[in-house]
């Protein structure tokens, strides 16, 4: 364990990781202070330039991006009112009241300390839990995946979307998308149409891509780029006043931490659903609860631990058994599988040195993050400048070269534009994404072990429930199904209950 741990200090700390990283950190800053540009964009715009890049700085960069674009999506939020990434949005009103009060250094220093805090309190739950997890997942088998697959693609119906049912059209749409070709148990070509580029099914990057970089392109376009206005408030020194927050409110920062990284390890859920449900919390076990929504910034510091722990949580389920918690680890296990790093619970038998490398990555991230957090705050006003309609087009023309240059197919590039289309039209529809990426990304896993399973049980589904585990997530999976139903059955008897007594 020392020699790899030694190796992995070794690699992280190669002169061209580090270069990477600093220059990842800068791009995910710049990317998270423009509004309209997510941490999930900046991860899949990142894609095609790890192709070129060994996998230790390939995954060190995607980690630093994220971490960074997730902190940097509170500076706009908190001087525009326009946060910079769906994670910031549940506290923008609450910033922006500070920041009208004359408190935006306050605001802005509790983003950036709490963000911190939180992301070294989930990375350390994550070099804690996912080597553990991936002990008991050695004795999964098919029927085992086959459930967790399941229980994780019905999670994300629920938890990411306010519409279930628009969660399982999503779903069900992504899981059509993984039928297309040849990758399935037969063999088979499916969906293919006669057309010779879909025989090996459609390439998930390209996807990505579109669903989250072209589709925000398209919406710039479409509202047709309104002039931002920044709040002009005077931002001195940041950390004034932080360590008075941080013995003020150790519960909210605990409570927020663990709630992030129990959220992130949740397929589909991400980061800006850890941030809304923090916020909620922090709301209801406050002692001044009437000051939220005035410029209180006791929901900030929650919420921003929150956020930046569910990143690390993320990465439990995508390591330990190659389930995304949430759409920038989707993307993450595409390129894991690329470098030959395949996510799974050998990973950490296999490659133990790169596995270490990724948690000291992630510490070093969040480390990083405050020297050059508190440079991008004072030089918010300045990015916030941008003009926008020069940076989308650049966004778009990175996206088609990216796009092009994995199998140098045309092809791919419609495909990328095409779900660009498709993602914008979801979007403006109230149709998450999120599950769509799941489904293309399990959808073959559930095949694969469904199939395994029903050879293996000769047919017989009773098989499916014969195992300890696989029959407990099985029971799992079925209780989260009719808990709707149960629910409904409940509010019905309530109101007949009350039109009777009347």
């Amino acid at each position: 364990m020392l020699a790899n741990l030694l190796a992995a200090f070794g690699q992280v700390f190669d002169p061209y990781v580090l270069g990477v990283i600093l220059l990842a950190a800068i791009y995910g800053l710049f990317v998270g202070s423009v509004p309209g540009l997510s941490a999930t964009m900046a991860v899949a715009l990142l894609v095609p330039v790890t192709f070129f890049m060994p996998p230790v700085p390939a995954i060190a960069a995607m980690v630093t991006a994220t971490a960074m674009a997730i902190f940097s999506g509170d500076i706009p939020g908190c001087l525009l009112r326009i946060p910079g990434t769906p994670a910031s949005a549940a506290y923008t009103d609450e910033a922006h009241s500070m920041t009208k009060k004359g408190q935006a250094e306050v605001a802005l220093g509790a983003g950036l300390l709490f963000s911190v805090i939180g992301g070294l309190i989930g990375t350390f739950v994550l070099i804690t839990a996912a080597p553990s997890l991936a002990e008991l997942a050695l004795k999964f088998s098919s029927f085992e995946y086959f459930w967790l697959v399941l229980l994780g693609l019905t999670c994300a119906i629920f938890i990411a979307s306010n519409s279930p049912v628009k969660g399982f059209v999503s779903l069900f749409l992504g899981l059509m998308i993984a039928c297309v070709g040849m990758g399935n148990p037969a063999g088979f070509p499916r969906f293919t149409f006669g057309n010779s580029d879909l025989l090996g099914g459609l390439s998930l990057v390209p996807i990505m891509v579109g669903m989250f970089a072209v589709s925000e392109v398209l919406r710039y376009a479409i509202s047709a780029g309104q002039k931002m206005k920044v709040v002009q408030s005077k931002i001195g020194n940041v950390f004034a006043g932080m360590w008075g927050l941080t013995v003020k409110y150790p519960a909210s920062i605990l409570r927020g931490s663990i709630l992030g990284t129990t959220v992130g390890a949740l397929p589909g859920a991400g980061a800006d659903i850890a941030a809304y449900m923090a916020y909620a919390v922090s709301k209801k076990f406050s002692k001044e609860p009437e000051k939220f929504g005035t410029g209180h910034v006791e929901g900030i510091v929650e919420a921003s631990a929150a956020n930046n722990s569910s990143l690390a949580g993320a990465w439990i389920p995508a390591l330990v058994f190659g389930i995304p918690g949430d759409s920038i680890t989707a993307i993450v296990i595409g390129v894991l599988y690329m470098k030959n790093l395949n996510p799974g619970p050998m990973i950490f038998v296999t490659n133990p040195v790169a596995m270490y490398s990724v948690f000291i990555v992630f510490i070093l991230a969040n480390l990083l993050m405050l020297p050059l957090g508190f440079l991008t705050i004072k030089l918010a006003k300045k990015i916030l400048e941008v003009p926008r309609n020069i940076l989308m087009p650049l966004i778009l023309l990175f996206c088609i070269v990216g796009s092009y240059s994995i199998n140098n197919s045309a092809f791919d590039v419609g495909i990328m534009l095409g779900f660009g289309m498709l993602a914008y039209l979801m979007e403006e529809n109230g149709f998450p994404i999120a599950p769509t990426i799941l489904g293309v990304v399990l959808g073959g896993m559930l095949e694969e072990n469904f199939i395994s399973s029903m050879i293996k049980s000769d047919g017989n589904f009773v098989a499916f429930f014969n195992r300890p585990i696989a029959g407990t997530l099985g029971v799992l999976t079925i209780l989260v199904w009719s808990m709707p139903i149960v629910m409904r059955l409940l509010r019905k008897k309530q109101i007949t209950e009350i039109y009777v007594n009347g």
